[in-house]
């Protein structure tokens, strides 16, 4: 039997639609990757946000997210992309540029920056160049851009103002977004360290949780009456969200090796492992502490086991995120739980879903124990520094940690200077919080829009408003005379 022909669409030349380097398979992956998380944010967590606080801030709260996903895709192409995985301004920050152009979009996908060179000056690992084209490339890291901003914004539900937010987005896409990204994925200077980030744990994680709990001082906190009493308007969708979230989270983490591999097989796995565990272990933590289980708590247990993986998703091995999930469902409850309520600090900042807990505790969390529980054969699928492994591994896996702490420092500090800068600069222009008197009322008062076709949580009724009958409409009976049968 002689060798079966090749088909049409892998052979080199036959279609410029087909160049000889595109591989269908990763290149369809990578754009079923980007959708997944893209349906994280729309429609996942505008119907988490719009569904788990208080109903008179339903809207307005699935609208931040919503904006927030429309404000970052038009950055992101105009100038942010390329400040993340372009050419080199400095260690921490690429040079700002369009990508639109169709002679960049449809060229083999390449990050110019992540060629690693070893002490020597010789090539170590060649630069990052995946089998898909640049169009490809940008609306993947797109929409993790996008995510980024609106877990943020659940820091500031319930009181900021919504110009403030639409001036905040693109200051701090531009700003704090761009310079984690290009030092930890596009080719800085944590990147080239050898700091393991493997999907996010600090370039999303950590940056949300700290810009997010920075940002929520500043805009000051909710009216006291909805701080006291926030209780969620349908635990139903709340769920769908969230479910949403988890099944799109095997594009977040599954993605992230730029191709269909067995990396990305491995990290979809250890997503759900620990995803799963870390639900599990929050519950168990309810059930003992609070004698009942709370669906809330169990959202909030899934979220931190699925952004404490998240660093080390195709990394560690599956007992290693079995260890994860028990340690993301119990830290963060801890630091939620127990700390928070004996935290001034905490107490005073008015972190509306408790993304510094879910969000950042975690991400520092997943980061360290990426760095303790790396496996070597793992990391030489995914990582430009050879011979990089965990701690736990031995040989200069020590070392590893002391790296993982030292760039979750940077992140912090840089988010915690870039987010106060933004916020009051903003603040020089339009108010960050919204006055009293909107807030009292919310999403009618704000966007003349209400989720639900009620009157309700310190809105005051106005008849001219909610009731648009008289007593005779109401039953027209009883303008014609008609006896009332009961």
């Amino acid at each position: 039997m002689g060798t079966p022909p090749i088909p049409i669409a892998y052979q080199s030349g036959t279609s410029l639609a087909v160049p000889h380097w595109l591989n269908k398979g990763d290149n369809a992956w990578q754009m079923i990757s980007a959708t997944l998380v893209g349906l994280q944010s729309v429609p996942g967590l505008v119907i988490l946000y719009g569904s788990i606080v208080k109903k008179k801030w339903a809207v307005n709260s699935a609208f931040m997210a919503l904006y927030a996903f429309a404000a970052v895709v038009i950055c992101w192409v105009t100038w942010a992309y390329k400040m993340s995985f372009g050419d080199k301004l400095l260690p921490f920050w690429g040079k700002a540029g369009p990508a639109l152009g169709q002679k960049f979009l449809l060229n083999w996908a390449a990050l110019p920056e992540t060629t690693q060179y070893n002490s020597t000056g010789g090539l170590e690992t060649a630069m990052a160049q995946p089998y898909y084209p640049m169009a490809t490339m940008v609306w993947f890291q797109c929409v993790f851009a996008a995510i980024t901003l609106i877990l943020l914004a659940g820091s500031l539900l319930g009181r900021m103002n919504i110009k403030a937010w639409m001036l905040f987005v693109p200051l701090w896409l531009t700003f704090s977004y761009t310079v984690g990204a290009f030092s930890l994925w596009g080719g800085g200077f944590l990147f080239h360290w050898g700091v393991m980030d493997y999907s996010g744990g600090y370039v999303i994680h950590l940056s949300s949780g700290i810009g997010g709990f920075t940002a929520a001082y500043w805009v000051g906190p909710r009216l006291k009456r909805d701080r006291e009493r926030f209780p969620p308007n349908n635990v139903l969708l709340t769920l769908a969200g969230a479910g949403l979230l988890w099944m799109g989270w095997a594009g977040f983490n599954g993605g992230d090796p730029y191709a269909a591999n067995v990396d990305s097989s491995m990290a979809v796995l250890n997503t759900n492992i620990c995803a799963a565990t870390s639900l599990l272990m929050w519950t168990s933590l309810d059930v003992i502490f609070f004698n009942k289980p709370s669906v809330i708590g169990a959202v909030q247990g899934m979220i931190t086991g699925l952004v404490c993986i998240t660093p080390g998703a195709g990394l560690v091995q599956g007992w290693a995120a079995i260890v994860m999930g028990i340690l993301s469902g119990s830290v963060p409850w801890f630091t939620m739980m127990i700390v928070h309520k004996k935290s001034k600090l905490l107490q005073k900042v008015d972190d509306t879903l408790g993304v510094f807990h879910t969000h950042a505790v975690a991400g520092l969390l997943g980061e360290i124990l990426t760095g303790v529980f790396a496996e070597p054969e793992l990391c030489s699928l995914f990582l430009p520094v050879t011979n990089s492994r965990g701690g736990f591994y031995g040989g200069n896996g020590g070392i590893q940690v002391g790296k993982q702490i030292v760039g979750g420092l940077f992140i912090i500090g840089w988010n915690l200077v870039v987010t106060t800068i933004i916020c009051l600069a903003i603040k020089m222009v339009i108010p960050l919080r919204m006055p009293d008197d909107l807030l009292l009322i919310g999403d009618d008062a704000v966007h003349g829009e209400e989720a639900y076709a009620l009157w309700d949580d310190g809105e005051k009724y106005d008849a001219t408003k909610h009731s648009n009958y008289s007593d005779e409409t109401l039953d027209p009976r009883l303008s014609t005379g008609a006896t009332q049968v009961v």
